[in-house]
């Protein structure tokens, strides 16, 4: 066989030791005509992870008593790796964001206007007295902290309210532009700590002060973060406390559509929204106006005892995934940057509204 250019260049190349060589063109005309993965596909690494992660938290919740909104944070926080992986990004920013707002959404069937009703006007007046204090106390700890009022808002507004429900609302307002998911993460971690400390002493607390069962149910059910928590410390005081915070912290959380539209309004919109009119900005997000619709609707018919119970599981578990997709999204460095400067915005908030609230439930609740 006479050997020619062509064949010694041929027998130079070791086809079997080049794994991806062969028709390219080919491979990439197949490539183009592949369909691309459809949404849910892009979705589901994600949530799968999210979900696993969520549901561990629950579990240990469940076996252990701690708070599930914490434990969802902590458990998030050490899967943070996963987020390296693109792939998980699609399912835990949908997790973050669409759980977020169906389970503030879902919430509202906690709440009527009858129940808002019976706290009575002065007493309801001096809730909102006790949120703008709480709303100022984040603030003023934002900046002895050296942060951004940004950090105050989010704290002072979910101590004022309702925890981690209002953290994450007000969140959606403000925006990961103006505040980082590490600074989120770590306020989210201050707020569920405060609350469950709240929880368990606020009742002995009040009996050391002499309160009586109304007072001592105004105070717990006025400044406790959490709702279950709030119900929960109350009840721990006396069955009519317990009623009776039900009943205040209830009325907190109507007050959650209204923080969130004027934090809109005060601090603008954020990322694309910036430069739309004055009417676009004075607009509630969607998910409020659904909250606020889903509190009329309670209001207006008799919904069976069995939903509602079953309205707050789901608004919980929402909640879960979208703080957990959310600790799981958050920079770690940023984390440490941030250290324990996160928590003074939430403990100065915390401070002043058990003070507020313990002065109110003595001057105006015999």
């Amino acid at each position: 066989m006479v050997e020619t250019r062509a064949t010694r260049g041929a027998a130079a190349i070791d086809w079997d030791r080049l794994p991806y060589g062969g028709d390219l063109f080919g491979e990439l005309h197949l490539a183009e005509g592949a369909p691309l993965p459809s949404r849910r596909a892009a979705l589901f690494p994600g949530l799968a992870l999210c979900g696993a992660a969520a549901a561990a938290a629950a579990w240990l919740s469940d076996h252990y008593g701690f708070p599930i909104i914490l434990l969802g944070l902590l458990v998030g926080l050490a899967l943070n790796f996963v987020s390296q992986d693109e792939r998980t990004h699609a399912g835990l920013d949908f997790a973050s964001r669409t759980c977020l707002r169906w389970g503030i959404v879902v919430l509202g069937l906690q709440v009527t206007f009858v129940q808002i009703a019976m706290v009575g006007l002065a007493p309801f007046a001096a809730l909102g007295v006790v949120m703008v204090v709480t709303l100022l106390a984040g603030l003023g700890g934002a900046r002895l902290a050296g942060q951004s009022r940004f950090a105050g808002i989010l704290a002072g507004g979910s101590t004022a309210i309702c925890g981690a429900s209002a953290a994450l609302a007000l969140y959606g307002v403000i925006g990961k532009e103006r505040l980082s998911q590490a600074q989120f993460a770590l306020t989210m971690v201050g707020v569920s700590l405060a609350s469950a400390f709240a929880m368990t002493v606020y009742p002995v607390l009040a009996a050391e002060l002499g309160l009586s069962d109304a007072q001592a149910g105004f105070l717990i059910g006025a400044s406790i973060h959490d709702v279950a928590q709030a119900i929960g410390g109350g009840f721990a005081f006396s069955d009519v406390a317990g009623a009776q915070a039900t009943i205040v912290k209830l009325a907190r959380v109507a007050l959650l559509a209204p923080l969130v539209a004027l934090t809109s309004l005060a601090i603008g919109p954020a990322g694309e929204a910036r430069g739309q009119p004055l009417w676009r900005r004075m607009a509630l997000p969607w998910f409020i106006v659904a909250f606020l619709g889903m509190v009329t609707l309670g209001s207006l018919i008799s919904i069976p005892a069995d939903w509602v119970r079953n309205g707050l599981t789901l608004s919980k578990g929402l909640l879960l995934l979208a703080v957990t997709a959310t600790a799981m999204r958050s920079r770690m460095d940023l984390l440490l940057e941030v250290g324990w400067r996160a928590i003074i915005p939430v403990a100065t908030a915390t401070l002043a509204s058990f003070a507020c609230a313990l002065g109110f439930a003595v001057l105006l609740i015999d």
